[in-house]
């Protein structure tokens, strides 16, 4: 039996969802997608359903037909899928790398193999500055030009992941650790603590009863089924590389120096640069043991304890990254920023009547069910894509939304609106729709490449118009995929100000648009934000996490966003 988790299989079932759409096979591509989807949402290993129930187990998990679940239990059984394979021989380029420039589709990378022979993206950028790929069919100057900006992109985004991608992974490491027999404290550390929207790496440290238990951990760990190599083992310290191509150490701290270490590996490199200056003029010490006078250990046990000796009020591990939070603290000026808790609306989510996975109901239960209070449905009402609401639809989902209400007592369901804002700063809806609707965000979806004036221009004219309540995922950027769209932030921020738009902090883990320095650019200036899961599937609304670990470190508060209001107050907020 062949161990796969989650987000090993999801990738296969993604990877051959883009060969059938590379041979333009119907309807298949769309069911790989939704069955990757699925699983990769699911909280329960689906190897392990498999193995304590068989294939009927796997006809249980929403999306995964008959089909596909033969794919599966054939992956767990062999170690391999044979259709997988014979695709990649009819066409062996690496999808993955191909597919991760912007740009670049299945039926494009099969024409670009097929054309010049390009199977990965060394080959894609030898043969765009050779000018090659201007000639091809349904390409042009244009496209080989973007293509090259595109490869700069992902060369200077490698080697770090986006945090939502590889969270649940890490916590459940974490968690099955915790569970070893005298394991007394685990923590996570780095970058993933602070909940930086990126991470290179990962740091988990322990508190043991002794030795003993330390050993039992370390071999615990580097034999652990997500690790893909052991990079060394010892007695206080591991380090592996996962599947998932993240490095992760495993430390084990004394108890009595665990605070002053879960400061240290937290960071970041500035703040602890800065810790340790004060600690110096005080004519201590300061390092991942503790704070030291002389030889004498004088704090370490706690971080609360290692900041109060430095003059300092404790912070939370978001607010750690040298930008005024040393000072703040000193003063005791901190924010009480907006806890994870806090939310009591979504006002950014898709159903079936657009490109999303779930009906409405379905969408509403789940947002109940994680503890909000009412939901914004704003299906895609737009000119790019396929999948958009005409008038007529909107008639017809405003009567489904009045029956859903009825039948979900506590909760309110928002009939709201993605609108698309053409290249002239119109929007794609007429006005005496939209005014109908109780809550529209206005989205940039084309013409990403406009010169930074007109693109600012655009927006600002959209923000104008008087139904457009928020601006969704603001400047466009997908995390390690394409880079923000040219734009002007200031003057956005001060449109916003001055027409009381509401700028949205995207929650979904390849966006998390705005980002935290503009989150707190528009703070400053007096202009209130909402978090938004832009959930397509209801599993997306777990990332509302990150949106607001965005906003965390943007210094933002309760009062800043507007959906961690009651739904009375939020509406007044509303143009």
């Amino acid at each position: 039996m062949h161990r796969f988790s989650n987000q090993e299989i999801a990738h296969i079932l993604t990877n051959i969802a883009e060969y059938l759409a590379m041979e333009d096979v119907p309807f298949k591509p769309q069911a790989y997608e939704k069955a990757a989807m699925n699983i990769e949402a699911l909280e329960e290993s689906v190897f392990e359903l498999y193995k304590s129930g068989g294939p009927k187990t796997l006809d249980n998990i929403p999306a995964i037909g008959k089909g596909i679940a033969e794919k599966i239990e054939e992956l767990f059984k062999t170690g391999k899928i044979k259709e997988f394979e014979k695709l990649k021989k009819k066409a062996p380029v690496k999808i993955d790398e191909l597919s991760a420039v912007e740009g670049v589709g299945p039926k494009k990378i099969l024409k670009l193999y097929k054309e010049l022979n390009i199977r990965n993206i060394k080959d894609l950028e030898k043969a765009a500055k050779a000018g090659k790929i201007r000639n091809l069919e349904n390409f042009g100057q244009r496209s080989e030009e973007n293509i090259l900006m595109a490869i700069g992109f992902l060369k200077g985004a490698s080697g770090r992941f986006p945090l939502g991608y590889v969270l649940r992974e890490i916590r459940h490491i974490k968690e099955r650790i915790e569970r070893v027999k005298g394991v007394k404290k685990c923590l996570l550390g780095g970058s993933i603590r602070r909940m930086k929207e990126t991470v290179g790496d990962g740091d988990l440290l322990v508190s043991v009863t002794s030795q003993k238990i330390a050993d039992q951990v370390m071999d615990y760990f580097i034999n652990m089924p997500e690790v893909a190599h052991v990079q060394s083992h010892g007695p206080t310290r591991s380090s592996v590389k996962l599947k998932n191509h993240l490095d992760l150490d495993l430390r084990v701290v004394p108890e009595e120096s665990f605070g002053a270490a879960s400061q240290y590996f937290t960071g970041n490199k500035d703040h602890n640069i800065e810790l340790r200056k004060i600690a110096i003029k005080k004519g201590w010490k300061l390092n991942e043991y503790g704070i030291f006078k002389g030889n004498k250990q004088i704090a370490g046990r706690t971080e609360e304890e290692i900041y109060k000796l430095l003059g300092l009020r404790w912070m939370e591990p978001e607010l750690r990254e040298n930008t005024g939070e040393i000072e703040a603290s000193r003063k005791d000026t901190l924010p009480q920023i907006i806890g994870y808790d806090d939310l009591r609306g979504d006002l950014q989510v898709h159903s079936r009547w657009s490109d999303g996975q779930n009906s409405i109901e379905e969408m509403a239960e789940r947002a109940k069910a994680i503890g909000l209070n009412y939901l914004a449905v704003t299906d895609h009402i737009r000119s790019a894509f396929g999948s958009k609401l005409e008038e007529k639809d909107l008639l017809a989902r405003s009567k489904e939304i009045e029956k859903v209400n009825k039948k979900i007592p506590n909760f309110k369901i928002l009939n709201g609106g993605e609108v698309d804002v053409l290249n002239d700063g119109r929007l794609y809806m007429r006005d005496e729709v939209l005014k109908k609707l109780d809550i529209v965000g206005a989205s940039i979806h084309t013409n990403f490449k406009m010169p930074k004036n007109k693109m600012t221009d655009r927006i600002i004219k959209a923000m104008k118009n008087p139904h457009v309540d928020i601006l969704f995922h603001p400047t466009g950027r997908l995390i390690n995929q394409r880079p923000p769209y040219e734009v002007d932030i200031g003057k956005i921020i001060r449109a916003a100000k001055e027409t009381k738009t509401v700028l949205e902090i995207n929650a979904f883990p390849n966006r998390l648009d705005l980002k935290d320095e503009y989150a707190r650019m528009a703070k400053d200036a007096g202009v209130k934000l909402a978090i938004d899961s832009d959930a397509h599937h209801v599993s997306h609304m777990d990332y509302l996490e990150f949106g607001i670990a965005q906003a965390r470190r943007g210094w933002l508060e309760k009062k800043d966003i507007i959906n961690a209001w009651p739904i009375e107050k939020m509406l007044k907020m509303l143009k």
